[in-house]
């Protein structure tokens, strides 16, 4: 029987080292393969003490099976790498009655190496009193040492709040300031009425007896410890995952940290890369397709391979003259209908990728090129031609004021002001009609005002005197 035990020792440990020494790097891995360094976790043990932990429980006292199973665990934490642990207590230093709301206190703090320390603190706990569990959250929020970790809290209870606080709120606020991650919660021998109150506080785990409590912990610490793999499927418009080369940024969803950014890859299979990622945080997915894809709300599973599917079918737009042109670089403005927001400006002559979808094109030509409900389509190229452009020369007497005009029927549209400080202009027009207004700045009368309509022909260029 003892060497039974003794094998369940060493397995325990050889299997937390094995699994941490796997590491959990901190950013993506790169085509470089540089070694990153494991990433550094801290776990704070948040340990109930209060008087009902004194009730008996398969084969003692509460307090007794907890403290076994606890320094079981410690002695498997022993020898595992880039880890700190710490322990808080609540109820155990004043008596109930009365109720003391602030009995909760860092008995170890934060340290490597320190699970001896821990086991020696667990030998003089006595249950005593009242079971604060809000107030402890809070207090566990300067336990955690500033420099970046994963932090880890792992919360083990007999019995609910017990002085009107509200553990829920407390655990999500500290989450969203990046304090811990979601809490692991281990409820001893709780009624059924009770354990739904801790699925807001963190992961609960109910452990009913002995065998249950000794597998949460061992659950509890591998998914502390554990990385995850995920294969994210960029899909196309027919669900398949054939997408690629866009960065993914991963950011935690409580926090709005960014944890990663990985250019996605297909290998040589033609299928999307593993990643290795922590499994804790819930994340938002963006892809940076334009616009955007997201994925929100991405819960993981330690130690189980996921896979993410996200829409993210794209095709391609390429807005060219017709025929070549020696003129200057125009741009577009891409607006997706119903919006005015600019989502890319794009050259002209230039091939940019889109999401599958209608788009609205503001071509900045004189006079502009509006052009609605453009297609894009999966894996194609959507091309747009515009006229060439030709070119028109002002030439007046005098500096004055005045515009250019296009004509369309019996109607004048404004295309563009002269520089009312200049005598010569030159203009980069779309073909079409135009007429240009002008009154000398030293006429001081209207009877003055000037107009000359002249034709832009595609590449050719052409000189209008106003006199």
């Amino acid at each position: 029987m003892k060497g039974n035990k003794f094998k369940l020792y060493t397995d325990r440990i050889f299997f937390l080292m094995v699994l941490f020494g796997l590491g959990l790097p901190v950013k993506a891995q790169v085509t470089s393969r540089k070694q990153v360094q494991p990433t550094l976790t801290r776990i704070e043990f948040l340990f109930d003490a209060s008087q009902s932990m004194y009730g008996r429980w398969q084969s003692g006292a509460k307090i007794d099976v907890a403290k076994n199973l606890m320094n079981q665990l410690l002695d498997s934490l022993r020898f595992v790498p880039n880890i700190e642990l710490a322990l808080r207590v609540y109820g155990h230093q004043k008596p109930y009655p009365p109720q003391d709301c602030d009995d909760s206190r860092l008995e170890v703090p934060f340290a490597s190496g320190n699970a001896t320390r821990i086991q020696d603190a667990l030998k003089n706990i006595t249950p005593r009193g009242t079971t604060p569990i809000a107030r402890s959250l809070e207090l566990c929020a300067d336990d955690f040492p500033a420099s970046p970790a994963r932090n880890i809290l792992i919360l083990i209870t007999d019995g609910i709040e017990e002085c009107g606080g509200d553990p829920c709120a407390v655990s999500a606020a500290l989450q969203r300031k990046g304090i811990f991650l979601k809490p692991f919660v281990i409820g001893m021998g709780l009624d059924e009425s009770l354990k739904k109150t801790f699925d807001c506080v963190g992961r609960y785990f109910d452990a009913t007896n002995e065998v249950m409590f000794r597998q949460a912990m061992d659950i509890v610490i591998s998914q502390a410890l554990n990385s995850t793999t995920l294969q994210v499927n960029l899909l196309d418009v027919n669900g398949v995952p054939s997408e690629s080369n866009v960065n993914m940024t991963f950011y935690d969803r409580n926090t709005g940290e960014v944890k990663y950014n990985y250019i996605h890859t297909l290998n040589a299979k033609g299928n999307p890369d593993t990643l290795v990622i922590d499994p804790l945080p819930i994340y938002r997915i963006v892809v940076h397709t334009v616009p955007q894809a997201v994925k929100d709300s991405v819960v993981l599973v330690p130690g189980k391979h996921s896979t993410v599917g996200i829409d993210a079918g794209q095709g391609s737009l390429m807005i060219r003259y017709d025929g070549p042109s020696e003129y200057r670089k125009i741009q577009a403005i891409v607006r997706q209908p119903g919006d005015m927001a600019t989502l890319v400006v794009q050259d002209i002559n230039a091939t940019e990728k889109y999401r599958v979808g209608k788009y609205n094109l503001e071509i900045l030509t004189l006079p502009r090129i509006l052009l609605d409900n453009v297609d894009i389509s999966q894996s194609k190229t959507t091309t747009v031609t515009i006229p060439r452009p030709g070119i028109v020369t002002l030439v007046t007497n005098n500096p004055g004021f005045g515009s250019i005009y296009t004509v369309e029927g019996k109607t004048l549209k404004w295309v563009t002001n002269l520089d009312e400080n200049l005598s010569k202009e030159t203009f980069i027009l779309q073909p079409g009609r135009y007429r240009a207004v002008f009154r000398p700045r030293a006429s001081r009368e209207s009877i003055y005002t000037l107009e000359k309509e002249f034709s832009i022909v595609s590449g050719e260029s052409n000189v209008v005197i106003m006199n």
